[in-house]
């Protein structure tokens, strides 16, 4: 496995052909669980800038209508890949990666027996205190409102949830385990492929596009793009990744993702 550059190295004409941004949000744009002024000023000026941005997010669907709505995003990818919202006419309209992924009642059911199996290994299991609001997937907090987990159970964990049928992902603070076959390279592909809905034309095509992200559920970005950057706080992850990304940030979290924009911005007006 070769390691990431320092972003700091990469030359404007490295850069020159990025089109669009797909970032991920939990300490990638965020920091420490705040969304700070810095970052949300990057994300504007990427837009301003005529960057097409759009994040791709572990977050639920209740979350992902806020962003779609109030962030400057022309979509967003939600539960890991499972769908996608955009705004159209000042409606906020979605795509579901999978046709047949059944009703949310169904789907519950299973994330139901899957939790009583998490429960019975792990009794002190805890879901994501914004559970309530997903319709996909089943999120375990590991990290972020609760200590920290034993690294040891953490891959337990997973191996459980792939023992029970269902893919699973660490993120920076939680695991998420859904049934169906899609993920956040997927769910982006099917919004790029139905028109790119909430994209001004020209669509960018998917060697005009930067990924940046932060932990081992973003691998299957770091592997589609020819673009891709991990903050500097990816590296306590790097040694479980097969594809790492090209380059990464001094800096952790909503710095390393301002640091990226500076440097995407700076390419595009480079001579």
């Amino acid at each position: 496995m070769s390691l990431p550059m320092a972003l700091k190295n990469a030359a404007p004409a490295e850069l020159k052909g990025v089109r669009g941004v797909c970032l991920d949000i939990d300490d990638t744009l965020s920091t420490h669980g705040k969304l700070t002024a810095e970052a949300y000023s990057a994300l504007w000026r990427l837009r301003e800038a005529g960057l097409i941005v759009v994040p791709i997010t572990g977050r639920p669907a209740g979350w992902c209508d806020h962003f779609a709505r109030f962030w400057p995003v022309n979509a967003i990818v939600g539960e890991n890949g499972a769908f996608t919202f955009f705004m159209e006419g000042g409606i906020r309209r979605r795509i579901d990666t999978l046709a047949d992924a059944g009703t949310i009642a169904g789907r519950k059911a299973r994330l139901e027996k899957l939790g009583v199996a998490i429960l019975e290994r792990f009794p002190h299991a805890k879901w994501a205190s914004d559970q309530a609001y997903r319709e996909y997937d089943l999120a375990i907090d590991v990290c972020e409102d609760v200590p920290p987990w034993n690294p040891n159970d953490v891959e337990e964990l997973l191996a459980l949830c792939a023992r029970e049928g269902a893919h699973a992902k660490l993120s920076s603070i939680h695991v998420n385990a859904w049934f169906g076959d899609f993920d956040k390279r997927r769910g982006f592909e099917k919004w790029l492929s139905s028109g790119a809905p909430g994209c001004p034309a020209p669509v960018p095509n998917m060697k005009e596009w930067l990924f940046i992200g932060d932990s081992p559920n973003d691998e299957p970005m770091f592997a589609a793009f020819p673009y891709t950057v991990g903050v500097a706080n990816l590296s306590r992850y790097l040694d479980r990744l097969k594809s790492p990304p090209r380059w990464i940030t001094a800096s952790e979290s909503g710095k390393g993702f301002a640091e990226m924009a500076d440097a995407v911005i700076a390419a595009r007006t480079a001579n």
